[in-house]
C-alpha cells in the first residue's frame, strides 16, 4: 500500500472517496460443479452430517475448534441448531453436487461491512471432503461471494500450532500477516493466532487461478488433477503443493 502525504506532512493511506460499505452476506445458497453451500439447517443437516461425522470418528478433527466432538447426533443437532439461527457467524453446509449429501461446514464471521473486511472459519471437513475438489470450490465460492458484493479483505486465521489449516491458506492464496501472541483463550488453554488474508487488489489472479485449477480439463477421467492449484496462482502467491 502506497502512503500519500496529509497537509502535515504526516504519511497517511490511500484516499477512499468512493467507499460504500457492503451488504451483509446473505442467507443464500453458492453453487459450483462439486459442491454447493446451503444455509445451514438443523432439519435438512444435521442427521446426515452427524452420519459422516461418526464414521470418521477421529476426535483430533475437533483440536482447533472451540466446540466438538459430539457424543450423539441429538447433540450436534443441538449446536446446529443453536448457531444456524445466527447472521455472524453465518454459517453454511457444503452439500455435494452429485448425490446433495452434506459433507462438512464452513462460516462466516467477523462480518465488519463498514471497514470491508470478513473471515472465513469454522471449517468442519468430513472424511468425504477433504482434500478434494469440492474442498477447494467450497472455499472458492466464499471468497467470491465476499468480493463480488464488495469486501476489501478476506481474512483466515488459525491457532498457530494448526500447521495444515496454514498450509491450506498458503495453497488457496492467502497472504500470512504474523502471530497475535495468546490472543485467545479456548478448550482450557491458551492460543497463539496466526493471520492470513487476501485483499481486494490480490482477488482477480487468484479467481482466475481457482478457475482454471477447478476447470473440467484439469482433471483426467479418473478425477485426478493434472495440474496443482500452485502451479495455477501468481507468482510468490504460495508455495505449498497439493
Amino acid at each position: 500500500m502506497s502512503a500519500t502525504t496529509n497537509a502535515h506532512g504526516q504519511p497517511i493511506g490511500p484516499a477512499l472517496p468512493n467507499w460504500q460499505a457492503p451488504p451483509h452476506p446473505a442467507r443464500e445458497p453458492m453453487a459450483g460443479r462439486f459442491c454447493r453451500l446451503e444455509p445451514l439447517s438443523p432439519t435438512r443437516h444435521a442427521a446426515a452430517l452427524y452420519e459422516q461425522i461418526a464414521i470418521d470418528d477421529d476426535p483430533s478433527g475437533w483440536t482447533y475448534l472451540g466446540y466438538g466432538p459430539f457424543q450423539s447426533a441429538a447433540a450436534y443437532r443441538a449446536w446446529v441448531a443453536d448457531v444456524a439461527a445466527g447472521d455472524d457467524p453465518l454459517f453454511f453446509a457444503i452439500v455435494d453436487a452429485q448425490d446433495n449429501q452434506p459433507i462438512g461446514v464452513a462460516s462466516y464471521l467477523r462480518i465488519d461491512p463498514p471497514n470491508g473486511a470478513i473471515e472465513v472459519g469454522h471449517l468442519h471437513f468430513t472424511h468425504r471432503l477433504r482434500q478434494t475438489p469440492a474442498a477447494t470450490e467450497a472455499m472458492a465460492l466464499m471468497m467470491r461471494r465476499a468480493f463480488e458484493l464488495g469486501y476489501r479483505r478476506y481474512e483466515w486465521k488459525c491457532d498457530a500450532l494448526n500447521a495444515p489449516s496454514s498450509r491450506a491458506a498458503a495453497r488457496l492464496g492467502f497472504q500470512f500477516e504474523g502471530v497475535f501472541r495468546q490472543a485467545v483463550v479456548y478448550n482450557d488453554r491458551s492460543r497463539d493466532t496466526a493471520w492470513f488474508s487476501i485483499i481486494d487488489r490480490e482477488w482477480p489472479a487468484i479467481d482466475a487461478a481457482l478457475t482454471a485449477w477447478l476447470a473440467p480439463d484439469n482433471f483426467d477421467a479418473d478425477g485426478r488433477q493434472r495440474q496443482s492449484l500452485s502451479a495455477f496462482m501468481p507468482r510468490g502467491q504460495t508455495e505449498i503443493d497439493d
